[in-house]
Parts: C-alpha cells; structure tokens; sequence
C-alpha cells in the first residue's frame, strides 16, 4: 500500500536500529534486507496491480497469458507453465480455470501424452495480454522507480540471491559449431 506522505522516518532503518539495540548485530543486517526487499515487492505489486486493473487481470493471470503468448505456437503443456512460472501446479490450475472461463485461454488435449493439459492462448487472450503489457511496459517497466544502473544491480543482487537458494542453475555451454 503507497502512502500520499511520506513516513518522517524509514521504518526499516528504525528496525535495524531496534534490533542493534537488543543486542541482534549478526542478524540485523539480514533483516534489514529481507524486510526492505519485502517491502519493495509490496511497492512494485501496487504499481502492477494499479495497471493491470482496467483489463480485470491478476499479476498471476497476466503472467500465463504472456508466457503462452510468448511461445511459438500460443500453446504449452500444463507442465511447463508450472515449471517456468515457478508456482505450485494447483496455482495454475485455478489461475487457468479463470482463464478459460473468461475465454483468454482453452484447455486442449497434449498431442501426445493423453494425461496432460494444454493451455493455449484465444485471440481475445491474445489482445488482452497485449494491451495489458503495454500498460505495464508505459506505467510500471520503463519506469521502475530507480536509474537504469541501479536496477541493473538489483536484477544482478537478486538473481544471485535466487541462484543461491537454488531457484536456477547455469546453463550448461553450448558445445563448439562442427
């Protein structure tokens, strides 16, 4: 939640203080930056949530349709929209029922696997996603609250945070062209 005045002080800063105070030092700088990044995301979901709210969509719902959207053929394997969105599999299910019932999105049989789902993407999911992103690219992404170099640290910071945590490995190198 965005406040119309800024607080007189940072709170978190004041936390970090607190914790020093209570005798906490090995662990406050930790929870300076757990809470900091916390309260980023909350920011940053405002300002998403604020621009995807005109076309009726959830972070979550304009994720799949942009990741379906992305892909070649507007379609993908129930299966891989889990694994790339990183979420628990009944998240989009439930995300992609409400997709379907809307008519962004249709569940078609797997051309070869006759126990799962395809998710593909309808002409009226097509152009919602769309102009949604723009919204986002315009209100939100081209603009992300700090300099181009900063954000290019953040991504670099959190990315290796994630790699630390085992959200992704490197990509195995591309063997040499015959």
């Amino acid at each position: 939640m965005t406040r119309s005045r800024p607080l007189p002080i940072d709170p978190l800063a004041e936390a970090k203080r607190q914790w020093l105070a209570h005798g906490w030092a090995d662990a406050a700088d930790g929870m300076a930056m757990v809470t900091s990044v916390m309260r980023a995301q909350q920011l940053m979901l405002a300002r998403v949530d604020a621009a995807l709210k005109p076309f009726a969509l959830s972070f979550a719902r304009f994720e799949v349709l942009r990741l379906l959207a992305f892909s070649r053929s507007g379609s993908l394997p129930l299966s891989s929209v889990v694994a790339r969105l990183q979420v628990h599999p009944t998240t989009v299910t439930s995300t992609a029922e409400r997709l379907v019932r809307d008519g962004l999105i249709v569940r078609e049989p797997h051309p070869h696997d006759g126990r799962a789902a395809m998710l593909a993407l309808t002409d009226a999911g097509r152009d919602l996603v769309n102009r949604a992103t723009m919204a986002l690219n315009t209100e939100v992404f081209a603009a992300p609250g700090v300099p181009s170099e900063d954000a290019a640290d953040l991504v670099t910071i959190v990315a290796r945070l994630r790699k630390n945590a085992g959200d992704f490995t490197d990509p195995r190198p591309l063997p040499d062209p015959l």
